[in-house]
């Protein structure tokens, strides 16, 4: 039996800060205390040197890629910079190639993560305008969800036939995940913009082709088509301050049927980057503006946005480098999520408690994962040991990610990862990552 002793820790867990140790044996934490004798002399001690011990980040949306688009990333080298940047679980897209419509396909992407990944994950079902039935045959005790794209982004898997739409809402009971834009006001826009500048379109346009309206048009339907029908709903990605006023914080998280993410790059960036950032920072729905950002800060802090994600979703630098119409949408974040996160804490724009809250507790109470995002006896030991007053900076030599850089390239951060523990195995350790396969599937609570 293996077992590891965590000592002099600030362990961070349902919205309190304690000094205490933890000890985990296999893959569960077993104790925690104030203090906790070594079981055995084969007990690996590690010193936290007062550092905060986190629950392992669970990041409910990203895109690793594979299988179809693996020049971009794969599910082994995105889980690999996800673990270094103290992310334990994650939760992937369907927009692979081909995309993840049916159980027989979706079930591959699976054995690949068995096969490579580091981290645990799980995969969301795709939705199109004719898979019912295979939405229908999803296990909701496996599979984290079923995502619907509302606008086209990446892949083709765009949802536009209301009365699908209606059917998909009325029949299943899986959590529904969307993606918010509306096509329609999209493409006008986009067709004005094309009139004044041609192919040669500025990228600080982005943010007014996929603008507010779009954003607030397609968000706006698919909650009242939640309400309509009883549908559990989860809104991806969400970008603008309009689109605010359709949640809500009056209630418990656990009894809200319609939940809320944001993501690292709305809460970062503004328009005002576009110019010096470019296509780096050109995402679907766009980065807007300081009003925007500042909105989704309020609604983050006041528990109106429920959880912070990245929508990892990397592109190669010669993709990127094109003009504004060839240049793909997404861009990577799974190594600099926390640390960004840490940033804005150190800047006094949050707690570390709300942080946990946001991206390890939350993440599990909504998708109802199984035994894990705490700091719990019995739950799976997945941890991450956080020093805030470290600095380092964003340099290609340590970046991970597969497509080679990130938008946070030449940003100085004061806080790095120091360790992370996927199911009790350590699987980072101060800047080296353990090769291995440590990921689980993960498993939901629901009936």
């Amino acid at each position: 039996m293996s077992s590891i002793l965590i000592k002099n820790a600030k362990i961070v867990n349902e919205g309190q800060i304690f000094e205490g140790e933890l000890l985990i044996e296999n893959e569960i934490i077993v104790e925690i205390a104030t203090q906790i004798s070594s079981k055995s002399s084969e007990t690996i001690i590690i010193d936290a040197e007062g550092n905060y011990l986190l629950p392992g980040v669970i990041d409910d949306q990203v895109h690793f890629r594979e299988p179809g688009l693996t020049h971009k990333g794969t599910i082994e080298t995105e889980s690999r910079a996800a673990v270094a940047g103290g992310i334990t679980s994650f939760i992937e897209q369907p927009n692979t190639v081909p995309n993840a419509v049916t159980q027989e396909l979706l079930e591959e992407k699976y054995q690949i993560a068995a096969n490579t990944s580091y981290a645990n994950y799980s995969f969301m079902m795709g939705g199109t305008n004719d898979n019912l039935e295979e939405i229908l045959k999803t296990n909701p005790e496996n599979v984290a969800g079923l995502k619907l794209f509302l606008g086209s982004s990446t892949g083709n898997m765009l949802v536009d036939d209301q009365e699908t739409l209606k059917n998909i809402f009325s029949s299943t009971k899986l959590l529904i995940a969307v993606h918010c834009e509306d096509e329609g006001t999209i493409k006008a826009n986009l067709e004005t913009y094309k009139e004044q500048y041609g192919d040669d379109i500025p990228m600080n346009c982005h943010h007014l082709i996929r603008s507010e309206e779009a954003c607030y048009i397609s968000s706006s339907t698919a909650i009242k088509l939640a309400k309509e029908t009883g549908a559990r709903l989860h809104v991806f990605h969400l970008s603008t301050a309009k689109e605010m006023e359709l949640f809500t914080n009056k209630i418990p998280l656990e009894e809200k049927q319609i939940t809320a993410e944001v993501c690292i790059h709305h809460l970062w960036f503004t328009n005002e980057d576009y110019d010096k950032k470019g296509a780096f920072i050109k995402w679907n729905p766009a980065v807007k503006t300081q009003l925007d950002k500042e909105a989704l800060w309020k609604a983050l802090l006041n528990d109106t946005i429920d959880v912070i994600a990245t929508d990892h979703a990397p592109h190669t630098l010669e993709e990127k480098n094109n003009k504004y119409l060839n240049a793909p949408s997404g861009g990577p974040l799974v190594q600099h999520a926390l640390v960004a996160m840490f940033e804005a804490h150190l800047q006094g724009k949050i707690s570390v408690e709300k942080i946990v809250e946001k991206m390890c507790h939350n993440p599990a109470k909504i998708f109802k994962i199984r035994n894990r995002g705490f700091i719990k006896e019995g739950y799976f030991a997945d941890l991450t040991i956080v020093n805030s007053h470290s600095p380092w900076n964003v340099q290609k030599e340590n970046i991970l990610y597969k497509c080679g850089w990130s938008p946070f390239e030449g940003t100085n951060f004061k806080s790095r990862i120091l360790h992370t523990f996927v199911n009790g195995k350590h699987v980072y350790n101060n800047g080296k990552v353990k090769p291995g396969t440590f990921g689980k599937r993960l498993l939901f609570d629901r009936v």
